[in-house]
């Protein structure tokens, strides 16, 4: 009987140590070729807050539809809907060295936006989630 219980301990360290271990950071990183660096990062809303308030160079963007950001969003942001992100980014966000702060309503749209756009060579993404999580303030377009 004690034979079992200390191979059925073995066994279940092993499958620990294999499958359990990970450095516990939120950074999600894939170079897209040998020679890129592009990464993102997932943030809290309050973490996107002290940017925001930040003397920092930033654009903040909604990747909701048109009709979810008329109806309420930060202040400041871009919209460039998920579905366009592919399309539409590098005409419209230029620069990609420049910090962007990512949300939609809930976060996974803006988690695959932020893969797209590291897939693209942007390298200063942070996706914090969705706006229900934004404690602060929004704008409507009335």
């Amino acid at each position: 009987m004690k034979k079992i219980t200390y191979l059925y301990i073995i066994a279940i360290l092993f499958v620990s140590l294999v499958t359990g271990c990970s450095s516990g950071n939120n950074k999600t990183e894939e170079p897209t070729d040998e020679n890129s660096s592009s990464v993102y990062e997932k943030i809290t809303a309050e973490e996107a807050k002290e940017i925001i308030d930040s003397d920092k160079d930033f654009i903040i963007l909604d990747v909701r539809t048109e009709e979810e950001y008329n109806s309420g969003h930060i202040e400041g942001a871009i919209l460039i809907p998920d579905t366009q992100i592919l399309d539409k980014a590098e005409e419209l966000l230029q620069d990609k060295d420049l910090t962007l702060l990512i949300y939609c309503r809930s976060g996974r749209r803006s988690a695959l936006s932020a893969e797209n756009l590291k897939d693209l060579g942007y390298t200063n993404i942070y996706d914090f989630g969705g706006i229900t999580d934004w404690p602060y303030d929004i704008v409507t377009d009335d």
